[in-house]
């Protein structure tokens, strides 16, 4: 393995001497707004030595109490390294299945990225990527949470686009080959997940699968490009923002130590999940527009003007699917258009639209049915139904528009997430 590559061996950290199942918890961006879940995951877990211990919830992120909270993280950050809570594997690639509530098999693995080599600017040439824009003002709240922090917990995933199946799957027949390092039930409909270590052979395979992906000639062929683009070897799935908090936190510490210590940061690299974007558990949802506080005709009409090639009806190029309380379903085609994806066609002129119209505002919904509903139920609103994206269309669309519009896809349920388990110490 190249030492500067993008994805590399870490020092992984597991919790022992503890129940697991309890440890366990779903990444903390998920349920902000159903706080009951994490009331009953609190009274589940109870004294028990727990993830949920270790991080904070968004939910909580603007809090009364929120630095008092972060102070008792870092607190229990500490005690749990002090009393011997973690067991280290250094050097260490971890092989993961979790068995999904739906009954699929989601495989991954656990390394580090370097994130000198990961960029979520638009536009960026960096071999890993944000897939969609990232919103500056949410993570100042999570560098507070980082900052003084020994450890991380990550809920990040990356993708890498391997339609030949050729870095993870072929890990599922070595199993029996690998030291097993975890099995065991997660809860709130977590599924099971099991976790093997990477023996030295596995890594070499995976590496040099790895290293094959990353070859710029490789690269050009698999996307068509007319022109020598830099690779994109991972595209980020899930976590864009903890990433992002974690790429701030590394700028923060290069600045009070000198270039040639940069290498030896701890903060220099991020645990992530690693999945192939082709993996048969992975399903893009779309996630639909509602429109409120305006006067849905009014909206349409600007709609038509903002792309003078537009067609009322089905055309060829973007078709945009709506409902409105009065004239039930229509399409608008926008021909020719200049955005890789319909959902980016759309939001290019919502932003604009509602940025001119205060008092409106735009709802992202998941399930065609909720969104038509809302619609129908009040005369200021406008739903827009957008079609899912396929799987194939994501590496192409960052590379060439620099990253999706926001809020583009959903990678299954909430209770689908990645659970914190793995950690690794990012302060000496």
């Amino acid at each position: 393995m190249k030492t500067n590559f993008p994805f590399q061996p870490a020092n992984i950290l597991l919790p022992q001497n503890c129940d697991l199942s309890l440890w366990s918890v779903v990444a903390c961006d998920q349920y902000t707004s159903q706080p009951e879940y994490w009331q009953r995951v609190e009274e589940r877990v109870g004294r028990s030595p727990s993830a949920l211990r270790l991080i904070l919830p968004e939910s909580c992120l603007e809090g009364p109490n929120v630095e008092t909270d972060i102070m008792e993280i870092n607190t229990t950050m500490t005690r749990y390294l002090r009393e011997g809570r973690f067991k280290e594997y250094p050097n260490s690639v971890f092989y993961v299945e979790r068995t999904l509530d739906c009954g699929k098999t989601r495989r991954g693995l656990i390394g580090m990225v370097d994130l000198e080599q990961y960029d979520y600017e638009p536009g960026s040439g960096a071999p890993i990527r944000a897939t969609e824009g990232t919103v500056l003002s949410r993570i100042p709240p999570r560098v507070a949470v980082r900052k003084n922090a020994p450890v991380e917990l990550p809920h990040v995933m990356l993708l890498a686009d391997d339609p030949g199946k050729t870095v993870i799957e072929p890990l599922s027949a070595r199993t029996g080959a690998m030291e097993p390092v975890y099995d065991f039930e997660l809860m709130e409909r977590g599924g099971h997940i099991k976790g093997w270590k990477l023996g030295e052979q596995e890594q070499a395979q995976v590496f040099a699968a790895l290293e094959a992906l990353a070859d710029p000639t490789a690269f050009q062929e698999r996307y068509h490009l007319e022109q020598a683009l830099p690779v994109l070897l991972f595209a980020v799935g899930d976590g864009n923002h903890s990433l992002a908090t974690a790429k701030e936190c590394y700028e923060r510490a290069k600045k009070l130590t000198p270039t040639e210590h940069w290498d030896k940061l701890p903060s220099r690299y991020a645990l992530c999940e690693l999945v192939n974007l082709h993996d048969e558990s992975l399903e893009f949802e779309p996630i639909h527009r509602v429109v409120f506080g305006v006067k849905p005709e009014d909206l349409l009409d600007a709609l038509m003007a903002y792309y003078p090639q537009a067609v009322q009806g089905r055309g060829e190029g973007h078709m945009l699917s709506f409902v409105v309380s009065r004239w039930s379903k229509g399409e608008i085609t926008v021909t020719s258009p200049r955005q890789q994806l319909p959902v980016g066609t759309l939001q290019v002129f919502l932003d604009e639209y509602c940025a001119a119209h205060p008092g409106s505002r735009i709802d992202y919904i998941h399930g065609a049915d909720v969104a038509q509903r809302l619609a129908e139920e009040r005369e200021d609103a406008i739903a827009f139904l957008l079609p899912t994206m396929g799987k194939e269309e994501l590496f192409p669309t960052v590379i060439h528009d620099g990253v999706l519009p926001r809020k583009t896809f959903s990678m299954g349920e909430a209770h689908d997430k990645r659970f914190y388990l793995e950690a690794r110490k990012i302060r000496d």
